[in-house]
């Protein structure tokens, strides 16, 4: 959990005590970060454009648009061609190009993996 920040702080004599109330705004404002379809869509194409997405057997892994539905936590929806090509190597790799861009210090963030309907398997 490498995006978790911490503070030490002493019980004994109460240091640092209002630096981590702080702290606690501070992620509690990631946690509820709402992000455009349109900022993660430029991120998720310069993500894709650094490092392609992998294939198997033949097949490349397509990812048409992403989308937040929530927050508390973020919760991101990945629309692809096929699953089972989302390898979770990959999907670290957008989360931590997510995580860079719009900081998202102190949360987890959710990811959803759908395929899109139609005749594009």
């Amino acid at each position: 959990m490498s995006y978790v920040p911490f503070v030490f702080i002493s019980a004994k004599t109460g240091q640092r005590i209002n630096k981590l109330y702080e702290l606690i705004k501070y992620t509690y404002g990631q946690n509820s970060m709402r992000i455009s379809t349109g900022m993660l869509n430029d991120v998720l194409a310069y993500a894709t454009t650094r490092v392609q997405p992998p294939s198997d057997k033949g097949r490349r892994l397509k990812i048409y648009y992403m989308t937040q539905p929530s927050t508390k936590p973020p919760t991101f929806v990945t629309f692809v061609n096929r699953a089972d090509l989302f390898h979770f190597s990959y999907r670290r790799y957008i989360e931590n190009q997510i995580r860079s861009t719009f900081g998202l210090e102190g949360t987890p963030v959710r990811f959803i993996v759908r395929e899109r309907g139609g005749n594009d398997k």
